[in-house]
């Protein structure tokens, strides 16, 4: 046999001790700066490489310790060298290492792909600056300053607290070009400090670090530092402090600039100091300290644990777990960890899934919408099937491989079974159901108010009495409507006895026809005065029954203007008004019916049936029962005094069946049930998918 070699740059150091308690060692690539963590079988055979036998090494490693090896596991040992490229070119061997090469770099279109995808560009060797920097650094490593930060980060709290309301004023005003400038300029800054927090932290402790620069994810600009001489070190803590030194310069960073806002003046430096404070909390809670990318708070998380490939690690556990509850295979666990421990990798992989779903359709989506439409639609596409399908298509592919052990479990039928139902149940239409908030109210209803100051000189009706058309609800009396109405009788009078004798002397002739104008003048208005008198007596303008009399009510106690007495509710009966949707609106028609029960369950459940849709949207929602801030399902803005819906809403009206005339009280709100037309869920998303789609190829 052909005994492939060690390179002879390799280095093997000892490394941090395993999560069992065995030994580890580290076997640095110095040629690509790699690093690979082995465990002690893989130490012993690489200790016995030089005996080019597997069988020698083998019955060595048995004598000379505990561990019962086989030829198998020099094998697995062999072939992890190979693929990752630690042994020496064989002679001949330059046509299948090229090919090798090749398959590693693929096509010109993969290569572009994988550099558009995720790119590094080194800027610095910043080795020797920081060993020359190393003293100024190490005062930020003090005892003493972290305690002066900890104070500065509570007093600036605590302004904070204080001046709320300037604070969040700031927050608005910043939301200009010119604040979005120095967000800029403030991330750029923060993201140094952050950097350099990294590479002070490893160089303190005795590490190299060859380059500095700047990453693209998705053509997204990230500055990075390379660390990887950090897995030199034989303890995870000290990884954890290189890892973790990033997000706390960020943290002291924000809690000098907190406190600097809070004791500045209004100015440009306060301005500025607002800045660097937000940006430093926002980039280190919502990005950095994320572990769900392989940012800070994932290597944080992997060395605080333990568990160097974090992600892949639990990726592949979580895969296993899922054939298991699919398919019963009963194949080996990948790794094996406590119950417990299990059971938090596999959701901390599917919770990682789900969030790299999101922010991967976000991302193809900002790329499509900031390209040029084609190219757009290129990148859209290209993450789409990189970042999702591909994942996909893996798992698809291993559940190929495994398809005779998979056909063969009962378990594969229950979950075939099963998923067909779900399909079945996306597909087959199902009854409609759309559930909004509604209003309950009368038909037909006339509020009964005091036209102006009065006083009660009768009320002949009790609360609830049926009324009839026409009838007088309330009287009332106007003193001083009653005193402009006698002086205008009167003036009627005079200018009627004037027009009578008028024919008597040449004088009264010579006025009469003034005396007739005055007349027709006074007349009118003493029939105004009449009508406004009437206003006073009012009657009812329709039959039904009388609501909402205050109890207290007496004949001689004085009204206000405009102060209300009574309702007069009509005999038409109640209806529902609703508003609904573009697209709840398409799954109802006339003659749908639906049901009613309001919020505090007064009339029980009611009977409705679908009687008039509005055409057009309502542009402005005239009750405000139904908005989302008094609990209803319509958001609204407000906008000159007026509530203007966010969405498109159409008014919709639901007849009482059957009609009710009276109820114990007048208005509710409640949730309309509407049972409309029969659809596929599926249908409403592809419709929709559809309709997007034929959109934006017509721009």
């Amino acid at each position: 046999m052909n005994w492939p070699l060690l390179r002879e740059e390799l280095a093997l150091m000892p490394g941090p001790a395993l999560a069992d308690g065995q030994p580890s060692w580290t076997l640095h690539d110095p040629a690509r700066n790699r690093f690979f963590n082995i465990d002690w079988p893989t130490f012993e055979v690489l200790r016995r490489w030089s005996f080019a036998d597997a069988q020698a090494i083998v019955e060595s490693v048995r004598q000379e310790s505990t561990l019962a090896l086989e030829p198998e596991d020099v094998e697995r040992v062999t072939r992890f060298l190979g693929e990752n490229q630690l042994l020496q070119a064989r002679p001949g061997n330059a046509r299948k290492l090229a090919e090798r090469l090749g398959q590693m770099q693929g096509s010109r279109f993969k290569w572009l792909l994988h550099h558009y995808l995720f790119f590094r560009v080194p800027l610095v060797r910043p080795d020797a600056w920081l060993g020359r920097w190393q003293g100024v650094a190490g005062r930020f490593y003090s005892r003493g300053f972290a305690l002066l930060t900890l104070g500065a980060l509570l007093l600036g709290l605590g302004q904070v607290a204080r001046q709320w309301d300037s604070f969040t004023a700031s927050l608005v005003d910043t939301f200009t070009w010119q604040g979005l400038a120095a967000y800029g300029v403030a991330v750029f800054l923060v993201k140094l400090l952050h950097e350099l927090g990294h590479a002070f932290t490893a160089k303190r402790l005795g590490c190299r670090v060859p380059t500095m620069g700047v990453a693209f994810l998705v053509l997204w600009p990230m500055a990075y530092t390379d660390t990887n001489d950090t897995w030199r070190l034989t303890s995870r803590w000290q990884r954890l402090r290189v890892a973790a030194a990033g997000i706390v310069t960020e943290l002291g960073v924000a809690a000098w600039a907190t406190l600097a806002w809070g004791l500045l003046p209004d100015g440009e430096l306060r301005s500025a100091a607002f800045v660097l404070a937000t940006t430093s909390w926002v980039a280190t809670l919502a990005i950095n300290a994320s572990p769900f990318m392989r940012f800070d708070g994932y290597f944080i998380l992997a060395d605080w644990l333990d568990m160097p490939n974090l992600h892949e690690r639990s990726f592949a556990l979580a895969r296993w777990k899922l054939r298991e509850w699919l398919f019963d295979l009963g194949e080996e666990r990948p790794e094996h960890f406590v119950p417990a421990k299990e059971r938090a990798l596999v959701a901390f992989a599917w919770v990682t899934w789900a969030y790299r779903l999101v922010v991967f359709l976000g991302i193809a989506v900002l790329v499509y919408h900031f390209a040029v439409k084609a190219i757009g639609i290129l990148l859209f596409m290209v993450e789409i099937g990189w970042f999702i399908l591909m994942p996909i298509r893996h798992e698809l592919r291993a559940w190929k491989e495994r398809w005779p052990a998979i056909r063969g479990r009962r378990r594969s039928r229950i979950s075939l079974v099963v998923a067909l139902l779900l399909v079945a149940l996306v597909l087959l239409p199902w009854p409609g159901r759309v559930t909004v908030s509604g209003l309950l109210r009368p038909i037909a209803v006339w509020p009964v108010h005091a036209p102006g100051p009065a006083y009660l000189d009768a009320l002949p009706h009790a609360e609830g009495d049926v009324i009839e058309a026409g009838e007088v609800l309330v009287r009332l009396a106007a003193p001083d409507v009653q005193v402009r109405r006698d002086a205008a009788a009167a003036q009627v009078e005079r200018l009627r006895w004037l027009a009578a004798s008028a024919g008597f002397d040449s004088e009264s002739r010579a006025r009469l026809q003034s005396a007739q104008e005055e007349l027709a003048t006074a007349e009118t208005a003493l029939a105004g005065l009449d009508q406004e008198l009437a206003r006073y007596q009012p009657k009812a303008p329709f039959a039904g029954y009388l609501y909402d009399l205050d109890p207290d009510l007496q004949a001689g106690q004085w009204l206000g203007s405009k102060e209300r007495i009574a309702l007069l509710v009509g005999r038409e009966g109640y209806m529902v008004e609703t508003f609904l949707d573009e697209e709840a609106v398409k799954r109802v028609a006339l003659g749908d019916t639906a049901a009613f029960v309001s919020d505090g369950g007064e009339g029980g459940r009611l009977d409705l049936v679908v009687r008039h849709i509005d055409a057009d949207a309502t542009r402005v929602l005239a009750n405000g029962m139904l908005s989302a801030q008094a609990g209803g399902h319509i958001l609204v803005r407000e906008r000159r005094g007026q509530r203007v819906p966010e969405r498109g809403v159409y008014r919709v009206v639901l007849a009482v069946a059957p009609p009710l005339e009276r109820l114990a009280g007048r208005s509710w709100r409640g949730t309309v049930v509407i049972h409309g037309g029969w659809e596929a869920p599926a249908w409403r998303y592809l419709r929709n998918a559809f309709a997007v789609l034929l959109r934006e190829a017509s721009l």
